[in-house]
C-alpha cells in the first residue's frame, strides 16, 4: 500500500503501536481524542497521518508540517478503508457472513463455526468469546473489534485457506464504522430489545445503528431475518440484498416447531423433519434456525444442515449447564439484559419439574445502562422461587448502589425471596449449599467471562472455578 508515493509499513489508530513508515489516523474515541497524539505518533516515524479536526492545537498543526497530513471527512471511515486496503481486501476473499441483534449472536456465530468446521470447512470467528483462524484461538475484548485487528485476522483466515468467515456486529461498531468497507456475502437479524441505551440513548438510534448493516449490504448478499421480532421487517426494508425470513410462529421461509424439551434437548421440526439438539431454550430454536437457514444459503444440503445442527454444542456460557451432587443444575448463561434474563429463566421455569425450584443469581454491570436494573429484577421476580442479586463488572460505582437500584425493581413478594450478597464467590456458594435437591440454579450475567472488572482491575473470577469448590465440598460432607 502506498500514500503519495510512500510504502505504509502499518495501519493504526493506537499511537502506542505506532511503527517507522506507518499511517497514523486520528479517530475522536468515546474517551478521548485522537488527535491530541499526533505528535507522539509522529514523533515516533508515522510517514502519513489522516485526521478530521477542524480545529486543530499548536503543536499539532506544527506535528502535521513533517509529515504527508491528508485531511478527511470521517476519521472512522478512513481508518477502516485504510485498513481494508493495507490488507488486501481480504473480506472481498471470504464468504463473510455477520449477525447483528440484541441476543443470539455469540451463539448463533459460534455454533455457525462448529457446523461449517464438521463439515470439512476451514473457517474463522469473530465473537465476544474469542476470534478463530481456522482452529487457533485469540482473545478478544470487543463484540466487534476494531478494523485494523478484523482485517489483519481476515488476512490471516485468507493466507490459511479459510473459505468463510462468522462475525458478530454490534450497534457501536455499526455506529463506529468497525465493519464499514467489508463485504458481507449474508447479514442476519435475530432480534432487538432493550440494550446499550447509555450509548445509543433512545431505542430509535439503537434501532437505526443495527439498520445500519442491512442498509450496506449489496444485491449479491443475502438478508436473513426473523420475523416473528416486530423489527425483523424494518431491519430490511431498505436492503439491497435478497431477503429471506425464519419464525418460530409467523409464515416464513423457514419454519421450526419445540416438540419437546428437557433439560438434557430439544427435539425440533424444522421445514418438516425432525432433530435433536443438546441446546434448550426457545431462543435457542430461533438461533439453531437461522443457523439451519444460513448453511442453506452458503450451499449445505438440507440433510447436512439438520445432521450438523444434531451434533452441535452449546457456546461457552451459554446455557452451559455444570452438573453437580444432590442432583443439582448449575446454568451459566451471559444474560445481561431484560429479555435475555426472561429467556433463560422462562426456559428452566418451563422445563422444571413440579417442586423443582430455579434460583436466580446476578447483578447489573455498573457504568452501564441504568434503567435495566429494575426491570432486570422484575424478570427474576417473575419466574425465579429464590433471588440472590450479587455483583457483576462493578466497574467504577459501587457494587452496594447497583444492588440497591436492582432492589427497586422488585415488589414485596420479590423482596421477600431475594437476598443480597456483593460479593459473587459467596453468592454462589450460598445458592448452592442452600438449594433444595435438584434445584436448578442460574448464574447470569458472566457467562465466558473469566474475569471481574471492579475500578480499572481485570481481576480473575471463573464461575465455573468456585461451582466445581462447592461441589466438592458438598461430595466431601
Amino acid at each position: 500500500m502506498k500514500i503519495n508515493g510512500k510504502n505504509i509499513s502499518l495501519v493504526t489508530a493506537d499511537s502506542r503501536k505506532v511503527i517507522p513508515g506507518c499511517l497514523f489516523v486520528a479517530v475522536k474515541g468515546f474517551a478521548g481524542d485522537g488527535h491530541a497524539y499526533i505528535p507522539q505518533a509522529v514523533e515516533k516515524g508515522a510517514a502519513v497521518v489522516m485526521y478530521d479536526a477542524d480545529t486543530l492545537a499548536p503543536e499539532v498543526e506544527a506535528a502535521l508540517a513533517k509529515v504527508t497530513a491528508i485531511k478527511v471527512d470521517d476519521s472512522r471511515l478512513a481508518l477502516a478503508q485504510a485498513a481494508d486496503e493495507f490488507y488486501d481486501h481480504p473480506s472481498s476473499k471470504l464468504k463473510l457472513v455477520g449477525i447483528t441483534g440484541t441476543n443470539g449472536k455469540t451463539t448463533t456465530v459460534t455454533l455457525l463455526h462448529q457446523l461449517f468446521m464438521n463439515l470439512g470447512y476451514n473457517c474463522g470467528l469473530l465473537s465476544t468469546i474469542a476470534n478463530y483462524v481456522g482452529k487457533r484461538e485469540t482473545e478478544t475484548t470487543n463484540t466487534t473489534s476494531d478494523p485494523v485487528t478484523i482485517n489483519r485476522l481476515m488476512a490471516d483466515m485468507v493466507n490459511e485457506g479459510c473459505e468463510y468467515c462468522f462475525m458478530e456486529v454490534s450497534s457501536i461498531g455499526m455506529e463506529q464504522q468497525r465493519v464499514a468497507a467489508l463485504h458481507f456475502a449474508a447479514g442476519i437479524f435475530s432480534n432487538l430489545t432493550h440494550d446499550h441505551l447509555d450509548y445509543h440513548k433512545t431505542f430509535a438510534e439503537y434501532l437505526r445503528c443495527k439498520k445500519l448493516f442491512f442498509d450496506g449490504l449489496g444485491s449479491d448478499a443475502v438478508a436473513i431475518t426473523n420475523i416473528d421480532d416486530k423489527n425483523g421487517k424494518v431491519m430490511v426494508q431498505n436492503t439491497a440484498a435478497r431477503v429471506v425470513t425464519y419464525a418460530l410462529g409467523a409464515m416464513a421461509d423457514h419454519n421450526c416447531r419445540i416438540m419437546e424439551e428437557s433439560f438434557d434437548g430439544m427435539l425440533l421440526k424444522i421445514d418438516g423433519e425432525e432433530v435433536w439438539t443438546r441446546l434448550i431454550g426457545r431462543h435457542n430454536a430461533y438461533n439453531l434456525l437461522a443457523i439451519y437457514t444460513t448453511a442453506l444459503e452458503l450451499g449445505a444440503t438440507k440433510e447436512e444442515a439438520l445432521v450438523g445442527i444434531s451434533k452441535l454444542d452449546s457456546a461457552k456460557g451459554r446455557l452451559e449447564t455444570l452438573k453437580g451432587p444432590r442432583n443439582l443444575s448449575v446454568i451459566l448463561d451471559y444474560a445481561h439484559t431484560p429479555d435475555a434474563l426472561e429467556n433463560v429463566l422462562s426456559t428452566l421455569k418451563d422445563i422444571a419439574k413440579d417442586g423443582q425450584q430455579v434460583i436466580a443469581v446476578f447483578g447489573c454491570g455498573g457504568d452501564r445502562d441504568r434503567t435495566k436494573r429494575p426491570e432486570m429484577a422484575a424478570v427474576a421476580e417473575k419466574y425465579a422461587d429464590r433471588i440472590i442479586i450479587t455483583s457483576d463488572n462493578s466497574r467504577s460505582e459501587k457494587t452496594e448502589d447497583i444492588i440497591a437500584e436492582i432492589k427497586t425493581g422488585l415488589s414485596a413478594r420479590g423482596l421477600a425471596k431475594a437476598i443480597s450478597i456483593a460479593d459473587r464467590a459467596e453468592a454462589i456458594r450460598t445458592a448452592i449449599m442452600t438449594a433444595p435437591d435438584g434445584a436448578a440454579i442460574l448464574l447470569a450475567g458472566k457467562g465466558h467471562e473469566t474475569y471481574q472488572i471492579i475500578g480499572t482491575e481485570h481481576r480473575h473470577f471463573d464461575e465455573r472455578e468456585v461451582v466445581r469448590d462447592v461441589f466438592n465440598s458438598i461430595e466431601a460432607i
